[in-house]
């Protein structure tokens, strides 16, 4: 954007004229342009761009630019006359003492020898009281070497000129400017300069926005970028767990790119803005009402403010009248080390402990003592000074009494709160003539404080970078060097190019007098900031106490001497949600910001050892989580033992079925002579409980910690003992059912081959098969013990794995075989004569055993972990007892409690 493009768009509805000069000079020439716009501004506007000195004569002038008095609240627009802004009031004492410090450089450095020797540095400041107006009036009267200013109206008092005389103001051009206190200033002085090829050095605009290269190629800062003042915030908020921070800013461009640089940088780190409130100094008494209720009513304890002191004054005073004293304030350079501020009584409740960032401070030596010696006397052309004079000693220097309206309009009015802006009432009584005795000398405040010099340092630093660059442009080639070199680079302090100026500005490298390097990084110097803390003094009052510094984007910060608002050393909380403890992970609420979030608890199986996790972590297969879900366990290994409950109750069953068989084996053994035993085969029958026996006695291998051979041999101890008793039972039906054949005629013969040997042989070939099933089985494949993790839980199943679910198939198989085919054989044995009604109680226990079996198999397989081997089990002491009750239950009936049908005659009859 040019120079032109710019008052285009500021003026084009308030001045026409200027901006038709404008434009022709860049047509016909520089010098018509400039007096065009001083004779347009001074009849538009009534300007008061005021001078403050100039000092001596000087080969070299360097312009300044200054905000000296405070930027009077409205334009006086009441349509009956030209616009016209009302005047300036309220000296600023920092700024006036920066504009001593560029006096003090230029005659630092005319004394220097090895700067710029054989050339006198001059200079040339002008109040510009913050109208962009005024500040580009200025800008053409610095640059066009003008030698009357606007204040000569009728309307306006005297300049403040100070000096040796008035008459002494040369009508050379500035090939610098220092100014742009302001960066919207600085952006206006900047553009508008930049076809010019005149460079702007500020010492207080930081604008990330004015480091564009592109856009701003003639500026020049000693300030840091607010880039660098958003990131040391930023890192301040993570390093107190600062979660969720309000924000206040001023509504232009300082504030809000500083805002977007700050959001930039908290991106990521959990860090939130709980709201952001604009300030707009034109209506700075509504938006201060707004931006208090927000931080009242808000959960933020921690509050960011880009802003002017000014602004911020207006807003601790609307919190101060609500009472609102326990919000953590963290300022910017702009208001950090605000001395209006640390010295107004009226918000000290709501200011104490702010916590800030400041521009790094430094000191000048010799600078104190010169501020000390100076004296309206020794400069009586210095109005300024004057105005200070008289502010600070309560006297008049007139002739006769005065009261502030004898001096100019500029000191009467009112403005900003405070002791540096040295406000007095117009209704104040006459003031005395001063004695002639005051003096400096041994006065303490904010003018004559040189220890920590920040705004100052920059502008005697901005000083100093253009006389090196001068001294760089105007420095001859050695002698050896030809002559046409010579006269190609040997410039003249007479006739200074200022796209020479601006190549030597970007070169610029020396040491300070402090013995600090000072160098340019395009318009940026190298980012370096004082922390600060506002602490309360046992007096009541506040005081500025340095806590810190930060390098580049290294903190080095005291902790333990902060003093927070609450008064204590404890840090401020000021979150959204608490941090989710170890144990569960943040769930964020949908449509709020990623601060505000809900802790959930981590799922079985899944940790967090950390507090304010975001997602949980699942364990290892061998572990699992802790009831708290903040560390992961190894897995208990989990089988059927006889010590749980279930091991008990089937250990239990198991042995009192082993105990009822031998029991029965016992009665039978005893009544073996008895009609009810020998009729039923008691051969086959001890042989049916010893098998029964070891049914139940299996069961008990199944229980207990599985290893290699328990694996092995509950399995083949299962298969055999149940083919052994179904093969008992086949034959005892067998039997049953040849005796029947043998009983009619010409069937005797067939009882010869079902006698007590072949019963023996075909119980034996029958269980012999399920041993080499049993054997291969093993052999080939077997199984062996496992841990299961698939069953998610705290514990690992350990069982034992079917290596082959074939070979365990055919056992099953096998002994289902055997079962249906006893089931059927006794099936049709169900209606033989009475005498041998054994049949039927084989039949009930095969339906018995067969059913049992047949619901196993989906149990069986659908039971995780040690529930299967319960089956299992069960299945096995069900089948066991159906088939003990079955056949032996009505046996033992008779022989124990109807011994009179124990006979062969009552058996016989049936």
């Amino acid at each position: 954007m040019s120079w032109v493009s710019l008052l285009l768009t500021a003026w084009s509805s308030r001045a026409p004229s200027l901006l038709l000069v404008v434009m022709v000079s860049r047509d016909v020439g520089l010098r018509v342009g400039l007096e065009g716009v001083q004779t347009s501004m001074c009849s538009r506007w009534d300007s008061r761009v005021e001078e403050f000195n100039q000092g001596q004569d000087g080969d070299i002038v360097i312009g300044g630019l200054f905000n000296l008095h405070y930027q009077p609240p409205v334009l006086d627009q009441e349509f009956i006359k030209p616009p016209f802004y009302n005047p300036c009031t309220g000296l600023q004492v920092e700024t006036l003492k920066a504009a001593y410090a560029i006096e003090f450089a230029v005659e630092e450095i005319n004394s220097n020898p090895l700067l710029l020797p054989g050339v006198k540095l001059n200079y040339r400041i002008l109040d510009c009281c913050a109208r962009h107006p005024w500040v580009l009036q200025g800008a053409f009267s610095l640059i066009g070497g003008e030698r009357e200013s606007c204040n000569s109206t009728a309307t306006l008092p005297q300049s403040h000129v100070s000096g040796p005389s008035s008459d002494m103001r040369g009508g050379l051009s500035v090939p610098v400017i220092i100014g742009g206190a302001s960066s919207t200033t600085a952006i206006i002085l900047s553009t508008t300069l930049a076809s010019l090829s005149v460079p702007v050095i500020s010492y207080l605009a930081s604008c990330p926005c004015l480091s564009d290269r592109h856009r701003f190629p003639n500026f020049f800062r000693t300030i840091p970028s607010d880039v660098y003042q958003a990131k040391t915030m930023a890192r301040l908020a993570i390093l107190f767990h600062w979660t969720w921070i309000g924000a206040v800013f001023a509504d232009n461009d300082y504030g809000q790119l500083a805002i977007q640089a700050f959001q930039e940088e908290i991106e990521g780190s959990g860090v939130c803005l709980a709201f952001s409130e604009p300030l707009s100094r034109e209506t700075i008494e509504e938006d201060a009402k707004r931006a208090a209720t927000t931080i009242q009513h808000s959960t933020a304890r921690v509050i960011l403010i880009f802003c002017w002191f000014t602004d911020v004054g207006e807003l601790f005073l609307e919190l101060a009248k609500r009472n609102v004293t326990d919000r953590q304030f963290l300022a910017s350079e702009a208001w950090s080390t605000s001395s209006d501020l640390l010295q107004d009584i009226t918000i000290l409740n709501v200011a104490s402990g702010v916590l800030g960032v400041a521009i790094r401070s430094a000191s000048i030596p010799g600078f104190k003592r010169f501020l000390q010696r100076l004296k309206p006397s020794d400069r009586p052309g210095d109005l300024l000074l004057r105005e200070f004079w008289e502010k600070e000693f309560g006297c008049s220097l007139s002739t006769t009494p005065s009261n502030p309206q004898s001096m100019s309009e500029s000191s009467t009015t009112a403005s900003i709160s405070g002791p540096s802006s040295y406000n007095r009432s117009p209704l104040a009584a006459p003031l005395p003539l001063c004695s002639g005795r005051e003096t400096l000398e041994g006065v303490e405040n904010v003018f004559t404080d040189t220890t920590y010099l920040r705004s100052t340092y920059n502008a005697y630093l901005a000083v100093y970078a253009a006389a090196h660059a001068l001294h760089s442009l105007l420095s001859c080639p050695d002698k050896e060097s030809s002559p046409s070199d010579n006269s190609t680079t040997c410039s003249s302090p007479f006739n200074i190019k200022g796209k020479e100026l601006l190549e030597h500005l970007n070169k610029v490298n020396f040491t300070t007098p402090n013995g600090e390097e000072f160098f340019f990084q395009g318009a940026d110097i190298p980012a370096a900031y004082d922390l600060v803390n506002w602490k309360t003094t046992p007096d009541g009052s506040l005081k500025l106490v340095l806590i810190g510094r930060v390098d580049g984007l290294e903190l080095h910060l005291n902790k333990s001497t902060i003093q927070w608002t609450t008064g204590s050393s404890q840090v401020p909380i000021s979150i959204c949600s608490e941090s989710c403890p170890p144990g569960t992970r943040r769930a964020n609420r949908k449509g709020e910001p990623v601060c505000c979030f809900d802790c959930i608890p981590c799922a079985d199986g899944e940790v967090s050892n950390e507090t304010g996790s975001h997602q949980c972590k699942r364990c290892p297969n061998e572990f699992w989580s802790n009831p708290g879900h903040t560390a992961c366990i190894p897995r208990k290994v989990d089988f059927l033992s006889f010590n749980e409950t279930m091991g008990i109750i089937l250990t239990a069953a198991a042995v009192s079925g082993a105990a009822v068989t031998t029991a029965v084996f016992v009665v039978f053994l005893h009544y073996r002579n008895t009609p009810v035993v020998r009729a039923n085969n008691s051969e086959l029958s001890f042989l049916l409980l010893l098998s029964l026996k070891l049914c139940f006695l299996c069961a008990l291998v199944f229980i207990g910690r599985p290893s290699v051979w328990s694996c092995r041999l509950q399995q083949a101890a299962f298969g055999i003992s149940f083919v052994l008793c179904v093969s008992c039972l086949q034959v005892k039906t067998i039997v049953v059912l040849a005796a029947f054949r043998s009983a009619r005629p010409g069937g005797g013969g067939l009882m010869k081959w079902f006698g007590p040997g072949q019963q023996r042989g075909s119980v034996c070939l029958f269980t012999s098969i399920q041993v080499i099933i049993c054997t291969i089985w093993l052999s080939l494949s077997p199984p062996t013990p496992h841990r299961d993790l698939g069953f998610q839980g705290s514990k690992v199943n350990l069982e034992c794995t079917m290596s082959s679910v074939v070979g365990f198939a055919v056992v099953l198989g096998y002994i289902g075989f055997l079962a249906c085919l006893c089931l059927l054989l006794a099936f049709l044995a169900r209606k033989l004569p009475d005498n041998f009604n054994e049949a039927k109680f084989i039949t009930f226990s095969m339906l018995i055993f067969c059913a049992v079996w047949v619901a196993f198999i989906p149990a069986y397989i659908s039971s995780p972990g040690k529930y299967s081997v319960a089956v299992e089990i069960f299945a096995i002491l069900a089948s066991s007892y159906g088939l003990l009750l079955c056949i032996f239950a009505p046996k033992c009936f008779i022989i124990l409690l109807r011994p009179e049908r124990n006979t062969k005659k009552h058996l016989m009859g049936r």
